[in-house]
């Protein structure tokens, strides 16, 4: 029979091996992956309510500590060149948009404003300024941009489709 002090000892012990075994349960399921997170290849896209012609891109968002690197590739010879990228927080917050050869070429702001929705402003010095939303869809199969740029006067709205491969 185990006196109060050994008994007391073994719960602790045994409440100690539990909560390491649980622990990194709990901080997986806490730390679930961003929705927007993944590859996406571009299925439709729209200019101005029109079906647009397009080129095959795919889209590679990943995780990388507080930030979210975005990568925009193209087929070029059957490799896949990243034509633009950007790494940014979700918060809002002002990060560098460059091309495949590391040139800045604008602004991003990238703001989550839902579960499952993005808020997307870009600038850039001789272009024009898009603002827009990211949405992936409630089965996480698909991911919607809409956003719209002031063009010659006139307002241009764009919609593109991505899909998970």
């Amino acid at each position: 029979m185990l006196s109060c002090v050994e008994g007391t000892a073994t719960l602790k012990r045994a409440s100690i091996l539990i909560a390491i075994i649980l622990a990194p349960i709990s901080f997986s399921l806490a730390v679930a992956a961003e929705p927007i997170a993944g590859t996406w290849v571009l299925q439709r896209q729209e200019s101005n309510g029109q079906p647009a012609n397009f080129e095959p891109m795919t889209l590679r968002i990943t995780q990388s500590g507080d930030k979210f690197d975005f990568a925009f590739s193209v087929p070029v010879n059957n490799i896949h060149y990243v034509s633009m990228r950007y790494s940014v927080r979700l918060d809002g917050t002002a990060a560098d948009v460059e091309n495949g050869q590391g040139e800045k070429l604008g602004s991003v702001r990238v703001t989550k404003i839902g579960t499952l929705e993005y808020k997307v402003v870009v600038t850039g010095k001789n272009r024009p300024s898009a603002a827009g939303t990211l949405t992936v869809s409630a089965d996480r199969k698909s991911l919607t941009s809409e956003s719209e740029a002031a063009q010659a006067g006139r307002t241009l709205h764009l919609k593109q489709v991505f899909a998970r491969p």
